[in-house]
């Protein structure tokens, strides 16, 4: 074993040989290089067509507008989902690689979805959506409340509490609000003050729910006067109480005008450092002047 060690460090101690070596290929020709292999161009991956619509449940019609589309790569349970393509159109058709999607379809606050391999061929998928609307708007008696005067809250009832989730608020007079069929309470505030109505509504597949909340209520306009039938004095600061004391409304100028629910109501007035008060009634649908006299009393 040692002398093979010994033998290695001659050879390796050895002047290396200076004699040029002879071309086989002759003088000033290039040596041969090994290059890649020609492989072919990849293959563009094959696109199919997804043309997609949606009926409401129980009906073959389609749904004409309203719809919202969203298209996610499936990525299994644990894969985040990734949007690949959007469209609100009614019945769009998708251009996608093949692969593992999952439909995604809106309407309103409904919604519905569907899994979908492509593999190269035309798909058509129709996706089934179980949904309806509301449309509100406001009454005292024969008369309809203009819609600028009127604002909508609806709930999800949960339990006992019919107000147990909003769903939406600052709905307008005339508003579709597209939502999943069911029960839902809708509030109406007519004007800023408490003139409220409620009421449980069902919202049905494929049909639109055209309510109208009757209110019992009126709009009456607040003065400080000298003497009745007089100008009204600017700058008033006007307090409306319920008769047992709980303040419903504050408004300040010289005729503000509030909407109130049916019943009896205390006004006081504040001019000047002066105060004065007045007991008034307010009947539904009789919109009037209500005066408090600047005078001692």
């Amino acid at each position: 074993m040692g002398r093979g060690c010994r033998i290695a460090t001659l050879l390796l101690g050895l002047t290396p040989f200076t004699a040029q070596a002879q071309d086989p290929f002759g003088p000033g020709l290039p040596s041969p290089g090994i290059t890649a292999p020609m492989l072919p161009p990849p293959v563009p991956e094959a696109e199919s067509d997804l043309s997609l619509s949606a009926s409401f449940v129980g009906a073959n019609q389609p749904v004409r507008s309203g719809l919202s589309w969203r298209i996610f790569e499936d990525k299994g349970e644990t894969g985040r989902p990734v949007i690949v393509a959007r469209s609100n159109e009614p019945a769009p058709t998708l251009k996608l690689p093949a692969g593992a999607y999952v439909a995604t379809v809106t309407y309103g606050y409904a919604s519905a979805s569907k899994r979908v391999t492509l593999s190269g061929q035309p798909v058509s998928e129709q996706l089934k959506v179980a949904a309806g609307a509301l449309k509100l708007s406001g009454a005292i008696g024969d008369m309809k409340i203009a819609p600028n005067q009127l604002a909508f809250s609806v709930f999800v009832p949960a339990g006992t509490n019919s107000e147990g989730r909003l769903v939406r608020s600052g709905i307008k007079a005339g508003e579709i609000v597209r939502l999943p069929e069911g029960i839902y309470h809708v509030v109406s505030n007519y004007g800023e003050s408490n003139a409220i109505q409620r009421a449980d509504l069902k919202v049905e597949t494929g049909k639109i729910t055209d309510a109208t909340l009757n209110h019992r209520a009126a709009t009456v306009t607040l003065k400080l006067v000298a003497a009745p039938g007089t100008e009204a004095f600017a700058g008033t600061a006007f307090s409306v109480l319920t008769p047992g004391g709980d303040t419903i409304r504050e408004a300040i100028g010289a005729f503000p005008s509030v909407t109130l629910a049916e019943g009896d109501y205390v006004l006081i007035a504040r001019h000047d450092g002066q105060v004065y008060t007045r007991e008034f009634k307010v009947e539904s649908g009789m919109d009037r002047d209500i005066e408090v006299l600047a005078k001692a009393g």
